[in-house]
């Protein structure tokens, strides 16, 4: 907290924020203004209110301290910039940007709020940067709903492809670097998109449908249609990176194509082992790069999906209860910071303090009941925790061992 108590005119929202952070990491079960306010020791839930309402700090400047504090600690030559969408679904009209539209969350075209988020993925973890509101067009054609909702007159409509190149653009020119970006279909099928990403000297691979037309020296061909000519000693075997039950083992093939401009290009197609469903990416480098390197980035893309379930599980970041553009930044920019803060305790506990053998190394669901129990709020004495806390890790680490030697039968 004191890396940004400069972002805040008065002493007493700067404190309250720290306060807000720490209920975010709690262990309440639903998290809002009131129950964070009460868990806090205040008398009303008005403090919090006025804190991401009124009080008078600067959300984007707060931002930009969480992105920088992420790079600093999770830093990687090699990093991969992820950016995905996710919804809250919501009740009523009157909330920011909220609309019937599809959302992953829920699997289905619901009254919902959409927002892209820019998560920074290294090999030491990763954590959201960056994070914009999408803004329907319905919204955008009502100045009075806008206006209502506090959204600022200067906020024109934006795709989330769009919304996704200014993030991307906020975070080289703040002076960070990353070697690669990745990304589902709704901004794979972005020409626009891949020309930003190829002007700024990144390399990508995006997911495309498989209908994407793609370029080759024999004329233009669909995506799926290329898969089908493909011989059977094109596909490798590789894995996609490591999951919680062992590696993520998929058929890999890769087809150079044609299409204008600098750099190496490629269609990368991913088939499922057991079901033999097919996945595509075009795939950008400046350099010609090995079929391993674009396997790599290419499972970065999981990494998103796990920032998502743990800044929504353990920090809190799809429960606010706010109608208004600021108070949506504010509280999803405290709640990064509150999800930073476990994923740089989890890096720097697994560089400095590597674990037994048959404990599993700390994870981020692990800090956070160590945190608030140890630090924060110790209802229990430390041995008591402590205790459990082994418990649950050697639970792990013999669940892990069984799920990789059932892998390892099976592939025999």
């Amino acid at each position: 907290m004191g890396r940004m108590a400069g972002r805040f005119a008065r002493v007493e929202p700067r404190r309250r924020a720290g306060r807000l952070v720490q209920g975010l990491l709690s262990d309440l079960p639903r998290k809002n203004c009131w129950t964070i306010a009460e868990w806090a020791g205040e008398a009303t839930p008005h403090g919090m209110q006025h804190l991401l309402c009124r009080a008078s700090w600067d959300a984007d400047a707060v931002r930009d301290d969480v992105r920088d504090y992420v790079v600093e600690h999770l830093h990687d030559e090699m990093a991969v910039l992820v950016f995905d969408e996710t919804g809250d679904v919501k009740k009523g009209t009157h909330t920011v940007g909220v609309q019937r539209q599809y959302t992953g969350t829920a699997g289905r075209i619901e009254n919902s709020q959409v927002a892209v988020y820019l998560v920074y993925a290294g090999l030491r973890g990763h954590a959201a940067v960056d994070r914009e509101l999408y803004i329907p067009r319905s919204w955008n054609t009502d100045p009075d709903r806008c206006q209502a909702a506090g959204i600022p007159e200067e906020r024109a409509f934006a795709t989330k492809p769009e919304l996704a190149t200014a993030m991307i653009e906020r975070f080289l020119d703040a002076g960070h670097r990353a070697a690669w970006v990745a990304g589902d279909e709704v901004y794979g099928g972005n020409p626009k998109l891949r020309s930003a990403l190829e002007a700024c000297g990144l390399g990508y691979v995006l997911a495309v449908a498989c209908s994407a037309e793609v370029a080759t020296g024999a004329g233009k061909f669909r995506a799926d249609a290329l898969a089908g000519k493909l011989p059977r000693r094109a596909w490798q075997k590789l894995s996609a990176g490591a999951g919680a039950k062992g590696h993520r083992f998929y058929d890999w093939a890769v087809i150079d194509t044609a299409d204008p401009g600098s750099g190496h290009r490629q269609l990368l197609i991913r088939r499922n082992r057991h079901t033999g469903e097919l996945a595509y990416y075009r795939c950008h480098s400046p350099q010609t790069v090995p079929l391993t390197t674009l396997v790599r980035v290419a499972g970065s893309r999981w990494r998103v999906e796990e920032t998502f379930q743990s800044g929504k599980g353990l920090a809190g970041l799809d429960e606010h209860q706010v109608r208004r553009f600021a108070s949506w930044t504010r509280w999803v920019t405290l709640a990064m910071l509150a999800h930073a803060f476990l994923a740089v305790v989890r890096a720097d506990e697994h560089g400095r303090t590597p674990g037994p053998a048959d404990l599993i190394p700390l994870t981020c669901n692990e800090i956070q009941r160590l945190f608030i129990t140890l630090v924060v709020q110790p209802f229990h004495d430390a041995a008591h925790r402590l205790g459990w806390s082994t418990w649950r890790r050697r639970h792990q680490a013999r669940a892990r061992t069984s799920h990789y030697r059932r892998q390892a039968v099976s592939q025999t």
